[in-house]
């Protein structure tokens, strides 16, 4: 891939002008409705519009959202505009469409098998950024899986898990009233039963005090020699909104990262293995803690055409940039695996351009980034989450798939020493940090 060209994103216009009317997105395939004080989202592919996951009231411009987000739409012209939300990163340009909504949203489409898996299909052939890293024929796979469906639709379910599941991909999944379907890479465990052993294990094998933040979300432990460590299993769910959540981990943060405790650290352990993800710039509001100086974290591009996986929109750049109150800038070891996902790996790809380079102890993250795109299916209940960004690095490339890989291999919760009580990827980052 060629080097990425980064692109400035403009300061916010003031908004002080209405944005009632329908306007289309780059990239995510969404028409956006404001009127009369009433934000409403309508996903489209190339065979239907159906109604979008995300509505929110407000004054016309900055809307509460049904997620505990806040969604603000700002003018930048007579038919363009911006959307962005306060729990994600960037701005989403929009397109005014003249006219109003396509008598297609109105709508909606018959919910019988096909029409299910036609969406279902586009859905992925319009947004996907990924099938040929996972090598995945999605337009042969399609035809062969639309010919079962007609013959037997009672088998729509099977057919639709059976499609998706050779992506690999964790932010892939398909719900209906009575099933669940997802398929993380090969080799990953159970985040359900792995994750309270893998923590209680890690706690003993501190043998100290560890305090707690978040209910358990955060927690921080001063080890014998002026080592500190620092555990994020997730970034988001610390209250109903993104706002409260961002005010919780800042709290925790001034009591963890004081002057005394700065000053006195001679190395941070941060442990990620757990890192189920959440908001993106939760990850940045800790790494600000973490240097003095500001540095590249990653660029952030939305695949924008239907019919070609390789265009993508004007990727935006995003740096970490020092918090104002006391920070730790020393050596720093960080732990990672395959259930660090999402936005715990964005937080560790965020942190690869510190300096110094913090060193990663552990194995491979799972190799998922993008914010996930949750669709509405004809069929009653059914969904399906989908990803359709790309997080590069100063290079253009993106760790999809492949995950960050560590620069010290080792063990991360094998089921033997889950069952012994051992810890060699918390071992070997004590002995680093001396």
């Amino acid at each position: 891939m060629t080097a990425l060209s980064l692109v400035t994103v403009a300061s916010p216009a003031p908004a002080n002008s209405t944005v009632d009317g329908v306007w289309r997105t780059d990239g995510y395939r969404q028409l956006i409705e404001v009127a009369a004080g009433k934000l409403t989202t309508y996903d489209v592919t190339a065979v239907s519009c159906l109604p979008g996951s995300v509505t929110g009231t407000g004054d016309g411009t900055t809307f509460a959202t049904d997620e505990g987000l806040v969604a603000t739409v700002r003018r930048r012209g007579a038919d363009r505009a911006t959307l962005s939300f306060d729990g994600d990163l960037g701005t989403r340009s929009l397109q005014r469409v003249p006219g109003g909504l396509p008598a297609q949203c109105g709508t909606r489409p018959p919910s019988d098998a096909l029409s299910t898996f036609d969406v279902f299909w586009h859905t992925f052939a319009e947004n996907y950024p990924f099938f040929a890293a996972k090598g995945v024929d999605w337009p042969a796979e399609g035809a062969a899986a639309r010919r079962e469906v007609a013959a037997h639709p009672e088998r729509l379910a099977d057919v639709l898990c059976g499609l998706s599941t050779p992506l690999h991909d964790a932010h892939v999944g398909l719900f209906t009233p009575d099933r669940r379907c997802t398929s993380a890479r090969a080799g990953t465990p159970d985040p359900t039963a792995t994750i309270p052993r893998a923590v209680a294990v890690a706690d003993a094998n501190l043998g100290v005090p560890v305090q707690r933040w978040a209910d358990g979300a955060i927690s921080y432990a001063d080890l014998p020699g002026g080592t500190g460590y620092l555990r994020i299993t997730g970034f988001e769910g610390y209250t109903d909104t993104f706002a409260g959540d961002q005010a919780v981990l800042g709290k925790a943060l001034d009591e963890i990262f004081t002057a005394d405790r700065v000053a006195a650290l001679h190395g941070l352990i941060l442990d990620l293995r757990v890192n189920g993800g959440g908001a993106d710039p939760l990850g940045l509001q800790v790494a600000a803690r973490l240097t003095d100086v500001p540095h590249f974290a990653y660029a952030k591009r939305a695949r924008n055409a239907p019919a070609d996986p390789a265009r993508f929109t004007a990727a935006q750049p995003f740096f970490v940039s020092p918090a104002a109150g006391p920070r730790y800038t020393g050596p720093l070891a960080v732990l990672i695996g395959n259930l660090d996902a999402s936005a715990g790996e964005t937080f560790a790809q965020a942190l690869l351009n510190r300096r110094p380079r913090p060193v990663l102890i552990g194995q491979p993250t799972q190799g998922v980034y993008s914010d996930i795109m949750e669709r509405a299916l004809p069929a009653p209940g059914w969904k399906v989450d989908l990803p359709n960004e790309e997080y590069l690095d100063p290079r253009g490339r993106t760790y999809d798939g492949t995950g960050i890989a560590p620069d010290t291999p080792v063990p991360v919760f094998a089921p033997e020493d889950l069952a012994t009580g051992h810890d060699p990827a918390l071992s070997t980052a004590r002995q680093l940090l001396g």
